[in-house]
């Protein structure tokens, strides 16, 4: 068995025993058992299944990160992970939290390009009051 932790800068996500865990890295999908070699691995934006004693899959939609196999330690560090017990609601949801970090975007950046227009209306000013 392997103790496996998943976690994001702001929460630990998984902490479980696993007897399997599934990632993808960037030259591909690849699978860790509990006697493989210590393996360290960068992780690109996908699916994590961790498979318990009983056969039983828990599945992550993952964003990039890191993840250390030490003895029989796995830490997984990701910047975002969001839990699903079936691929299908994991999709459902990922698609759902895309939607509301797209529109938090589009915000963010409606709110940079107003104050850019502000710095450089003041700068204008500034150098008419100047000359």
């Amino acid at each position: 068995m392997m103790q496996v932790q998943v976690a994001t800068p702001t929460s630990l996500i998984v902490n479980q025993a696993c007897t399997k865990v599934i990632a993808e890295g960037a030259h591909g999908c690849f699978g860790i058992l509990p006697r493989h070699i210590d393996y360290l691995a960068l992780l690109v934006p996908g699916i994590l299944i961790l498979s318990d004693e009983s056969g039983q899959e828990t599945f992550l939609a993952v964003d990039e990160g890191i993840l250390i196999k030490h003895g029989s330690d796995v830490h997984i560090s990701v910047r975002r992970a969001i839990r699903g017990d079936d691929l299908v609601s994991l999709k459902t949801t990922v698609h759902q939290r895309f939607v509301q970090l797209d529109e938090a975007d589009r915000n963010c950046q409606t709110a940079i390009a107003s104050l850019e227009a502000n710095f450089l209306r003041q700068f204008l000013e500034m150098q008419k009051a100047i000359t």
